[in-house]
């Protein structure tokens, strides 16, 4: 069967056909006089998979919430909406190139969002306001899923839509950097 082990013991009590023409993983022919050999997994790969089987369904969903809450620590104790006029930029396409990059104001943004004002959220990250509620979301019916078993209803988007989603993030990445008017209000 494929991928398993197969050792002097196991083998089977028929000898393959010598001129039938070996498969490979995915159906497809093996190069002529290759046989397939499944890989053992190193020691890392084996811990974590240790550590993976005994974890509690709940431990992957409660480090992903403790990511999302030191993130939305770290916007609140650094306060990103009083920084000097003359700070230099924490980032490095900024500080190299002076153009805003396609998460710029992103910060702002979730501080103003914790704080309750949408508008100047809006004004500092248009595209990440518009998709948290989303997020938010997909992160709850996932943890929800992962952790108690819920099954909530899934926000199914089709590629089309995430294209067009990223799409519209180039666009406004690039109309956000453009000198001439009306993009100048888009700096951040």
């Amino acid at each position: 069967m494929y991928g398993e082990r197969v050792t002097s013991v196991d083998r089977p009590a028929t000898a393959p056909d010598p001129h039938a023409e070996a498969t490979g993983p995915a159906g497809g022919p093996w190069p002529a006089g290759v046989a397939y050999q499944p890989v053992e997994p190193d020691r890392f790969t084996r811990a974590v998979l240790r550590l993976h089987a005994r974890a509690p369904r709940w431990a992957v969903p409660l480090a992903a919430l403790g990511c999302v809450g030191l993130g939305m620590t770290y916007a609140l104790i650094s306060d990103p909406t009083q920084s000097d006029p003359d700070a230099r930029p924490t980032c490095l396409l900024k500080l190299t190139t002076g153009l805003d990059c396609p998460g710029c104001g992103g910060t702002r943004a979730l501080w103003y969002v914790l704080h309750g004002d949408l508008p100047a959220a809006a004004r500092h990250h248009f595209l990440f306001v518009f998709a948290l509620p989303f997020l938010a979301w997909l992160f709850v019916a996932w943890a929800g899923n992962r952790a108690f078993g819920w099954r909530l209803p899934e926000l199914q988007l089709s590629p089309k839509v995430i294209g067009v989603f990223l799409a519209a993030w180039a666009v406004f990445s690039v109309a956000r950097n453009l000198p001439w008017a009306p993009f100048p209000s888009l700096y951040v």
